[in-house]
């Protein structure tokens, strides 16, 4: 069964690779003309983030598909690589007169990935529905991906080109007209279900165990994250940067890392590969968002105070606002950690506080005794392990060996 799973899983990604490798590497040598290339709404910056969409989905699918072969979401994840890296072969396709048409066509398939994304957060992370009152909502985002399938098919235009071109499959009259209706209807159905889907983890995570929750904090954590680095790469980074090569290189980076987020962080919560690290990884995302704000209000403050009222030169004003910042960099720090660890990172934040407290009673404390109990029940308290025994060693000429 291990073998078999392994075999077809890669298998997919292979034919994933080879598909995305292909259409790149000739896409590159052989670049689409410039109208052409807009056509199908391809610059540098999809370039680079689907190259990325499809390598990452396919190579987390098929790890999963392998390591946990009974759990869909891994075949999921490698039908959602492989059915974009088709709808980019279309890119291919285009540079030869006779398959434009079915280059456009392909372009449809690009929908029918991201909707598959919408099954891997209903069942996500135990690859089960949350409960049967789920079942409709699974039917009818399946409906919805039929709809748009059907549609694009038949309808007498294709969809993926503006303006569209003739469908050769298409059927024209009054039915072409009902199968336009039904692309249109499928993708509306599937947009409510995706969003039903995001609710269904609101469910999930009010009838968790700790488990559970800890790998909905993943996705959870992840979505956040894309969510944040999608402004920020619309915004403020061409604001600062202008249109420039570097502000394009870093928007596709940070585009590309907001596209990889979210199929690792299924990985780590399905394999369970240091899962319960989210508290953390959480709390010290929050403090560095805080800190970077701080320290970014009071470097701007300390350039404008010294510039425009105190009328400093530029250049030490800015050293100056530099070295201030640097200053406060590790108080600043240590005090928000402490706070943010307080609401995000409890367990590590009480702990913190159990051994400090600990530590503060051993400077008093004489008798063996009452340490030995008071640090095995502080160790009970802060790691819940299952038993816990002291070991004290006496000296030999008591005639005593170690006692628990």
């Amino acid at each position: 069964m291990a073998s078999a799973a392994f075999w077809r899983a890669w298998s997919i990604w292979a034919v994933s690779m080879a598909v995305i490798a292909t259409t790149g590497v000739y896409t590159t040598v052989h670049p689409l003309p410039a109208g052409l290339a807009a056509d199908f709404g391809w610059n540098g910056l999809t370039n680079v983030v689907g190259v990325v969409f499809i390598v990452v989905f396919a190579t987390v699918g098929a790890l999963l598909a392998w390591k946990r072969p009974g759990n869909p979401i891994g075949w999921l994840l490698s039908a959602t690589g492989l059915t974009v890296a088709v709808g980019a072969s279309g890119l291919f396709l285009a540079h030869f007169p006779r398959t434009l048409t079915l280059a456009n066509w392909l372009g449809c398939l690009f929908f029918l990935g991201f909707g598959l994304c919408v099954f891997v957060v209903l069942l996500f992370p135990t690859g089960h529905l949350p409960s049967r009152r789920w079942r409709p909502v699974a039917w009818a985002a399946g409906a919805g991906l039929a709809a748009w399938v059907l549609g694009c098919a038949f309808d007498p235009t294709i969809f993926s080109v503006s303006p569209s071109m003739r469908n050769p499959v298409g059927v024209t009259g009054p039915a072409g007209d009902i199968f336009k209706l039904m692309a249109v209807l499928g993708v509306a159905l599937t947009a409510v279900t995706g969003l039903a889907a995001i609710a269904s983890l609101v469910f999930r995570y009010r009838r968790a165990g700790a488990t559970e929750r800890a790998q909905l904090k993943w996705l959870v954590y992840a979505g956040a994250a894309i969510a944040v680095l999608i402004v920020l790469s619309a915004g403020p980074i061409e604001s600062i940067m202008g249109a420039s090569t570097a502000s394009n290189n870093l928007q596709n980076a940070v585009a590309s890392g907001a596209v990889a987020l979210v199929p690792v962080a299924i990985a780590i919560a399905v394999l369970r590969y240091r899962l319960y690290d989210i508290d953390r990884v959480i709390s010290r995302t929050v403090a560095y968002a805080i800190i970077t704000g701080l320290l970014a209000g009071v470097y701007a403050g300390l350039v404008l105070l010294a510039t425009q009222v105190l009328r400093i030169h530029t250049p030490v004003a800015v050293a100056v606002a530099t070295l201030a910042a640097a200053a406060l960099f590790a108080p600043v720090r240590r005090r928000v950690q402490r706070v943010v660890d307080r609401r995000f990172n409890r367990a590590r934040y009480d702990a913190e506080q159990t051994v400090a407290a600990f530590a503060a009673q051993l400077k008093d404390a004489v008798d063996l005794d009452s340490v030995r109990a008071g640090l095995a029940g502080v160790v009970h308290q802060v790691l819940e392990p299952v038993h816990v025994s002291v070991w004290v060693r006496h000296d030999e000429g008591t005639g005593r060996g170690r006692e628990p």
